[in-house]
């Protein structure tokens, strides 16, 4: 639960995620957004809160000051690619925000790296260069996806005929399915399910096309 009300700003798009692994995910940027979107879409992010804690820090006026950081995300074990530790504290922040601001961020910046380690976590930023990737936009695109209906059917086809391509283009599997075009296009929101679930694996730091390539993940 946010610790302080996240107000209206005329700068940036702000506005509420959707999201099964948060309570009112609140973001104040399209960059926060962003981020929120590759938490959602990550399967080793087992829950997050947005700006939940409040890091004490001293002014240079020797004035207590209280910096709330972005988003708190709780990890499955080993599970995030950023630390070891499976809590981290996120900072997100404009590359040219850090440029411009950096003498005023850095002593926040340093309680919060304390403020973690105090409690076993580690304290991230992260910019736009590490968050807006093509692998954030195939996220975005897939997430949708996920809540798509079951139909075993068609996964038991979809799974059972690229067992026997092992692998191939998206494209290719569905003409190997079915030759009529409409056919094929109830498969797609399908396929496109199994590959944000993880059960159908591409290579994410492409482009998704129907000319992905596809095997089965391990």
């Amino acid at each position: 639960m946010s610790v302080r009300k996240i107000p209206k700003n005329y700068r940036n798009l702000t506005g509420l995620a959707a999201s099964n692994k948060a309570s009112k995910p609140f973001f104040e940027s399209t960059l926060e957004r962003d981020f929120l979107t590759l938490l959602d879409f990550d399967s080793n992010v087992i829950t997050y809160d947005v700006q939940p804690v409040a890091v004490s820090w001293q002014s240079i006026e020797n004035r207590e000051r209280n910096y709330t950081p972005d988003v708190l995300v709780q990890y499955s074990s080993n599970g995030c690619i950023h630390s070891s530790k499976d809590t981290v504290l996120y900072e997100i922040k404009y590359r040219s925000d850090l440029k411009k601001n950096w003498l005023e961020l850095k002593p926040k910046f340093l309680a919060a790296i304390s403020y973690a380690k105090e409690r076993n976590w580690c304290f991230k930023i992260m910019t736009e260069v590490e968050i807006r990737t093509i692998y954030m936009e195939n996220a975005r695109f897939l997430l949708p996806y996920l809540k798509v209906p079951q139909r075993l059917e068609f996964e038991e086809m979809l799974l059972h005929s690229l067992a026997k391509m092992r692998s191939c283009s998206t494209e290719s599997l569905l003409k190997a399915i079915f030759n009529d075009k409409w056919a094929q296009a109830e498969l797609i929101p399908i396929l496109w399910k199994l590959i944000a679930s993880g059960r159908i694996s591409t290579d994410m730091n492409i482009p998704l096309t129907m000319a992905s390539r596809i095997w089965l993940s391990r």
